[in-house]
């Protein structure tokens, strides 16, 4: 048994009150919102249809699947959480805050942890790390997810009728 575990307890990586400090889902990751600073995870949306991209801030196609983002978030306010999500290793909180600010995003946006870019890698398959490609992941009402198959940009059109399609 790995030191600091309880009894009856798997082994893992350990917190310091014995519990397993990584969530057991993709979903539980505690995020840092780069424009607030407020935590969040995307399980708080629980209810409410969410689009996860991930990104890097140094990929042309990402910002494009940004820009269309952004004219729907216009589009549809509040009823779709938006959350632009860097699986970048060698991008911080800084880099995607100063992205976010200067080209106008007013979504959620943070720093994927590699544990949880692991996580959605063994969920989506190694697209969804694929900047490029510009992935995008659709979690709806129920927490069930799936990662939206064109690969791309996706427009408006596109992203709203995957969202009435639905999981």
């Amino acid at each position: 048994m790995e030191e600091g575990a309880e009894e009856g307890e798997e082994t893992g990586e350990v917190g310091e009150a014995g519990e397993s400090s990584l969530p057991a889902d993709w979903k539980d990751y505690e995020l840092v919102d780069t424009r607030t600073g407020e935590t969040f995870r995307v399980s708080d949306f629980k209810g409410k249809p969410v689009l996860l991209e991930t990104f890097a801030v140094w990929c042309p196609t990402c910002l494009k699947q940004q820009q269309e983002v952004k004219k729907m978030v216009g589009n549809l306010g509040n009823g779709v959480i938006h959350i632009s999500l860097d699986v970048d290793p060698n991008e911080d909180e800084e880099i995607v805050r100063n992205h976010m600010e200067s080209n106008g995003f007013k979504w959620y946006s943070a720093v994927a942890p590699p544990e949880m870019t692991q996580e959605l890698i063994d969920e989506f398959g190694i697209t969804v790390v694929n900047a490029p490609a510009a992935p995008v992941i659709l979690v709806c009402e129920d927490q069930s997810a799936r990662l939206l198959e064109q690969r791309g940009v996706k427009p408006v059109a596109l992203l709203e009728e995957e969202i009435e399609q639905g999981c």
